[in-house]
């Protein structure tokens, strides 16, 4: 196939193309300063020019709580604008299939765990990631509003759980918890302190699947593209508490100082664990344990230090 794959140079897009099945195919993955994806007539004249089998949309705007607290205009905008133009431009090219990436932010904060594809837009979002949650339904939306209306066009949604993994963001202004907990942890390891902090409780539960394993669930979407539902989660099926995360990087970097809660600090939603029941029917389950995860992306964040 010959694939668009945006957001290439993000962490799931370069897991996307270290995968072994990337090898079989052409991935056309323009920069930022090749195609701004924020210029839709740019995009629809790439895609009408380039002539793509499928697009795989995984570029976006991400970061944790921090982040999306401090930007929200932007979360909102660039994210939803990315989408729009991408899957406008495939639907105007005539691309046949496209695989869209949501996030498990799209669900209702108080919709019962775990959350089932079908409570997408049944509930009041979660306040601290509310822009990003926003864009990334109305761009879900919008592919299967283009399905009803043209049966002929597969354009399709999977919503990962939270990830971290291998070319992930280190500062904790811009990263997720898993890469900020490394980050943090190893720190204060090489400057000898005996404490680090944790925002809240550290009793909200979160589920982090390793980006690697959304890269294999992508590429079996692409082989069996016609039993794909119109949304997936994709996801472990279990969680884990906030402070449970801590331990295991702590144990993986040899850690052994305590931890300090500030109480002060947002936690967000005190449960996000997705419903892999479509998932598992469907036969694809995640396969890297969180201690072989964290030692990889770990080292990956020793390799970027050194260089």
């Amino acid at each position: 196939m010959r694939i668009f794959l945006t957001g290439g140079r993000g962490m799931v897009g370069r897991n996307f193309t270290e995968h072994a099945a990337a090898a079989q195919h052409e991935i056309l993955s323009p920069t930022s300063s090749e195609l701004d994806l924020l210029d839709a007539s740019a995009v629809s004249a790439w895609v009408a020019e380039h002539k793509p089998d499928v697009v795989v949309h995984a570029a976006g705007r991400v970061g944790g709580i921090q982040a999306n607290m401090r930007e929200p205009v932007a979360f909102l905008t660039e994210n939803l604008d990315m989408g729009r133009n991408v899957v406008l431009a495939a639907r105007s090219a005539g691309v046949k299939r496209l695989l869209n990436l949501g996030s498990s932010c799209m669900y209702p904060r108080n919709a019962p765990n775990p959350l089932a594809e079908q409570t997408v837009l049944t509930g009041e979002l979660e306040p601290t990631n509310e822009g990003y949650a926003l864009a990334k339904i109305m761009v879900a939306r919008l592919c299967d509003y283009i399905g009803r209306e043209d049966a002929s066009l597969q354009y399709r949604t999977l919503i990962p759980c939270n990830l971290y993994g291998r070319h992930d963001k280190f500062d904790p202004k811009h990263s997720h918890l898993v890469p900020a907990v490394i980050h943090k942890i190893h720190q204060a390891k090489v400057e000898g302190r005996d404490t680090v902090d944790i925002w809240g409780s550290g009793k909200v539960r979160r589920e982090f699947m390793y980006s690697g394993d959304l890269a294999d669930c992508m590429w079996r979407a692409l082989d069996q593209f016609d039993t794909l539902p119109a949304y997936l989660n994709v996801g472990l099926g279990k969680d884990l508490s906030i402070l449970d995360y801590y331990h295991a990087v702590a144990r993986i970097i040899g850690f052994e100082g305590s931890f300090v809660h500030d109480l002060t600090k947002p936690e967000g939603m005190a449960q996000k664990l997705v419903d892999t029941q479509r998932l598992e029917s469907w036969g694809w389950r995640a396969t890297t344990s969180l201690e072989s995860g964290i030692a990889q992306t770990y080292q990956f964040y020793l390799e970027g230090l050194q260089a």
